[in-house]
């Protein structure tokens, strides 16, 4: 058995804390248990860690966790439920094989609580969906409008695959914003307008990427599948970094 200490009690750390006290039977997450929970990291004291993404809000940070958590021979592993949520993978399945020729993904939302950081870490998640759908990118430009009396805000960021073709991200947060994901993706062969429906899955998100990080402790994970991981987290949260200094240029 792992003994697992939850570092932060908010929500998800709550959410967390359930579902290692009811895991998924016969899944890897059976190996945890509920030892206490703490508001401070772990890496230092020699203890894996599963974190929220992102785990830090600049790339070095992250790269240093990394290093450090190699150096102890500790599991360090970032959730991202957002890969796991049956709208997600339906729309992977669609894309899978298609050619890209311009893509368009606009996120809305509530305004942020002060603390969550700039929009392009904040709204990592959608980010980490294109990495994941079209290969790795590069950022070209970017721009953010704000209205602080309105607490609102809309980051533009123009994005490029490596083989030249045009993604935009946009990311648009105020208070009467709802929550929603429109995405227009055009291909050689068809056009994307709507996310398809997929029904909810049986099993939670966040007891999804504990099974996950379970599996890693267990020694389930190749090491080639780790590499790829820790490759795109590393990727994004560069990209994220460099898409908030094209905005305050």
């Amino acid at each position: 058995m792992f003994g697992a200490v939850v570092v932060g009690v908010g929500i998800a750390g709550w959410v967390r804390i359930r579902d290692m006290l009811a895991p998924l039977p016969g899944s890897p997450a059976e190996k945890l248990t509920v030892r206490g929970f703490v508001s401070r990291t772990f890496l230092q004291a020699g203890k894996h860690v599963c974190v929220e993404y992102p785990m830090t809000m600049n790339y070095s940070a992250a790269v240093e966790l990394w290093n450090l958590a190699q150096e102890k021979g500790l599991i360090l592993h970032e959730e991202h439920i957002e890969l796991l949520t049956e709208e997600y993978l339906e729309l992977k399945r669609e894309v899978e094989g298609k050619a890209l020729l311009e893509g368009t993904i606009h996120f809305t939302g509530g305004a942020l609580k002060p603390g969550f950081g700039f929009l392009a870490f904040s709204g990592i998640a959608r980010l980490t969906w294109l990495v994941e759908l079209f290969g790795e990118l590069s950022a070209t430009a970017a721009t953010m409008e704000e209205d602080p009396h309105n607490d609102y805000k809309k980051m533009t960021a123009k994005l490029k695959t490596v083989d030249n073709r045009p993604l935009t991200w946009i990311e648009e947060r105020g208070p009467d914003l709802p929550r929603g994901k429109n995405i227009n993706f055009h291909f050689d062969s068809c056009t994307l307008t709507q996310i398809p429906h997929a029904p909810k899955g049986a099993v939670g998100l966040f007891k999804q990427d504990l099974i996950h990080f379970s599996a890693k402790l267990a020694g389930q994970v190749s090491p080639e599948k780790l590499d790829r991981e820790k490759t795109r987290i590393l990727h994004c949260l560069k990209l994220a970094e460099r898409i908030q200094q094209l905005c305050q240029i």
